[in-house]
């Protein structure tokens, strides 16, 4: 097996007891199989949940805090708690860890994405351990990943990862909830996650987690269309995670057939940015962009909506609706003066680029 790239995500119940405390004997655990990973030569990276686990009873709750300040008030506590643990354990295998905390405006600012990406590549380049967590200390709007579930998909397509691993408590995806009915059967593989799919699915957490199955449904569907493939699931002792990389894991892989990866630059345009405005193309230019991999040219638009600048990212819309996102070559000024030169003297617009392909992302929804 060559050197792969993984994401390994390790949700609170997989990390805590029933009373919200570090479950020593757990967390070994998943040192041991990381550790073995990265003697196998593996690039990993840790997305480690459990700081408000962790933290919530050393406040004084009896259980795990619902307000955000509490929440927030109970990572404090509980994130230098579960690092050092992480640091202590890793030293064991000459593993040096580094810690990221993450917010949502670290991924939606274009400066930051990129800070985040060129420092993750430097300690991997280095041989060192990233462990990342939403910096659950000031996030403001309900952990806004969602138990880091989210935040994994992510960061495996930032960092274009050939595996997300997804740790949690049940050993994969069934067809019915295998806690309350005897009959209910493991799916071992899904080729792609419909809409009927995760409808059907529970989302019910444990009480020391918050992210039930749908959420980690969700954040597999993400995972794929950023180009990669995912595993859900258990397992047991220091090779579990090499068990998955070998198509031996206890639990549900997803995968299509084929999966491109998708370029960080396009990864920040669909996933992250915030739209400046919107542009309307006709039909011709519809077809170029979506089926020929063609640029946007001034000749396709006929409208222009908001008040953007250069490097802005706008939504474009054709005939059959919303059609994707780009990042905009010049101002909604400059673009409606194009506009109006070119409908006045009845010339097609001969400038460049309105969007190039390359800054283009062809996406299904809004």
């Amino acid at each position: 097996m060559g050197k792969k790239r993984i994401v390994v995500k390790i949700g609170s119940s997989s990390l805590t007891n029933d009373k919200g405390e570090i479950d020593q004997e757990k967390l070994t655990e998943h040192v041991y199989a990381i550790a073995t990973l990265r003697r196998t030569n593996h690039d990993v990276i840790l997305v480690s949940s459990g700081a408000v686990a962790a933290g919530f009873t050393g406040l004084g709750y009896s259980s795990r805090p619902v307000t955000i300040k509490g929440k927030q008030a109970a990572a404090a506590v509980g994130q230098g708690l579960l690092i050092q643990t992480y640091i202590e354990k890793f030293k064991e295998f000459n593993l040096t860890c580094a810690q990221l905390l993450i917010t949502r405006n670290d991924f939606s600012n274009r400066e930051r994405y990129r800070n985040a990406f060129a420092t993750i590549t430097e300690l991997l380049e280095r041989g060192v351990l990233p462990i990342i967590n939403e910096n659950d200390t000031v996030s403001v709007e309900e952990l806004t990943f969602g138990d880091n579930d989210m935040l994994s998909a992510l960061v495996s397509g930032f960092v274009h990862a050939d595996q997300l691993i997804i740790l949690t408590d049940i050993n994969g995806l069934y067809d019915g909830n295998p806690r309350n009915d005897p009959f209910a059967n493991r799916i071992d593989f899904l080729e792609d996650i419909t809409d009927d799919r995760l409808t059907e699915t529970d989302d019910t957490g444990s009480e020391i987690g918050t992210g039930g199955m749908k959420s980690k449904l969700l954040a597999a569907k993400t995972a794929m269309t950023l180009g990669v493939p995912v595993f859900i699931g258990n397992g047991k002792g220091a090779n579990k995670l090499l068990k998955v990389l070998n198509g031996e894991g206890d639990g549900t892989y997803i995968a299509k057939q084929s999966l491109g990866s998708v370029n960080t630059r396009k990864q920040w345009i669909a996933l992250h940015s915030e739209s400046a405005g919107k542009i309307y193309v006709d039909q011709g230019a519809e077809e170029a962009i979506l089926y020929n991999g063609k640029s946007l040219l001034p000749a396709g638009v006929f409208k222009v909506k908001g008040t953007f600048h250069k490097g802005d990212v706008v939504k474009v819309y054709g005939t059959s609706g919303f059609l994707g996102k780009g990042e905009i070559n010049c101002s909604s000024d400059e673009l409606k003066k194009r506009l109006e030169k070119r409908d006045n003297t009845g010339a097609a617009a001969k400038s460049a680029e309105v969007i190039h392909r390359d800054g283009w992302v062809k996406m299904g929804s809004e």
